[in-house]
């Protein structure tokens, strides 16, 4: 099988322009204020940047004239931490980053592809669409990491994933679904696509979803009830994503309109910008899966759990494409990095089921 020669990678990195003119690269900078939030001294930070101490001081003595705005405090008992606001910068950062991340992976993906096909070799390739989740993340990147295992990934939402497997244009459709009480209206918003004929399901991981609240949650924000306060902000999801359509199901359940909500027409792109939106105090409140308010020091108030599939046509199985995958996800390297993700539970990863299996004799 051929090999990539090539991986692309975007990365995001910002500027800024003076009034005279003058630009100011802040990806430098981030990193270096992130390395120090990060290990809470300067020493470390160059150590993890590859800086020398006096460099280091250099770029952010640079900033800090240009932002006339002090970046770091430093004392012999709490070594050095980031200012308020050096704080809100990072954040900042982060945010563009967690909106960025899922357009920088499809494009990448793309330009995968387009590589490849310069060389005229044939490749096996397994086509992926799916929201942009943690264990997903994890697999592109042990997948990319091995040239078994050609992966190409287009980030949709789980409808959107669905429809493009039934039309033939991609192998595997990631979509989730909650258990319990609202299991049935998200397979009802599915129905079309969910072919027992035709499909199978290969299970990634059953995940806590829950509400991002400001750590110490001084707001008391204890329940989807709460969003309708004059004083607190909601972030959502993007229209037509699986978790704005359970956010729906709760207010729903519980009498609220959302015009009631103040954000709730916002529509961030993943459940890390979710939360890196309410960790820099641009909101109070999301929902999202536990991974990501775990990750931005945000306080989790469980509400439902999830369970993630792979949606798989019957004619898939069988194929060497599809069992390098199962080895992959079945192998010791994807099956630790999915129980290290807080929240997630991997005790079904890597099996195929019917929907029959999954949902239930309705699917027989």
């Amino acid at each position: 099988m051929a090999v990539y020669r090539f991986k692309p990678r975007l990365d995001s990195e910002w500027v800024l322009e003076k009034q005279s003119g003058e630009i100011l690269p802040m990806g430098e900078v981030m990193r270096l204020l992130a390395a120090v939030d990060e290990y809470g001294h300067i020493a470390g930070a160059c150590q993890a940047r590859g800086l020398s101490y006096r460099h280091a001081w250099g770029i952010l003595r640079k900033a800090e004239a240009d932002f006339q705005a002090p970046l770091i405090e430093t004392s012999r008992r709490r070594g050095s931490r980031l200012t308020s606001f050096a704080q809100h910068l990072l954040w900042a950062n982060r945010r563009i980053d967690a909106r960025l991340a899922p357009t920088f992976e499809s494009i990448a993906s793309e330009l995968q592809e387009e590589l490849q096909r310069l060389y005229s070799e044939e490749m096996s390739v397994l086509r992926l669409h799916a929201s942009h989740g943690f264990a997903v993340e994890g697999l592109m990147r042990l997948a990319n990491g091995q040239d078994m295992l050609p992966l190409e990934l287009r980030y949709r939402t789980g409808i959107e994933a669905l429809s493009s497997l039934d039309r033939g244009e991609c192998d595997l459709a990631g979509f989730q679904v909650p258990v319990d009480e609202y299991e049935q209206p998200i397979l009802k918003r599915y129905g079309h696509w969910l072919n027992p004929d035709r499909m199978l399901l290969l299970h990634l991981a059953e995940r806590n979803t829950g509400l991002f609240v400001q750590p110490g949650n001084p707001k008391n924000i204890l329940s989807v009830q709460d969003f309708v306060r004059p004083d607190v902000r909601f972030v959502n999801r993007q229209m037509g994503s699986s978790t704005r359509f359970l956010v729906h199901l709760l207010l729903e359940r519980h009498g609220i309109d959302p015009s009631q909500v103040t954000g709730f027409d916002s529509g961030e792109f993943t459940h890390l910008a979710i939360a890196a939106h309410i960790a820099s105090g641009m909101a109070d409140v999301g929902i999202g899966v536990e991974t990501a308010a775990w990750r931005c020091g945000l306080d989790f108030i469980p509400l439902a759990k999830e369970r993630y599939f792979f949606g798989i046509n019957k004619d898939l199985v069988g194929t060497q494409s599809l069992q390098r995958l199962l080895d992959l996800m079945n192998g010791e390297a994807y099956q630790a990095y999915v129980r290290d993700l807080v929240g997630y539970d991997c005790s079904l990863l890597g099996q195929v089921q019917t929907l029959e299996q999954a949902f239930g004799a309705g699917y027989a």
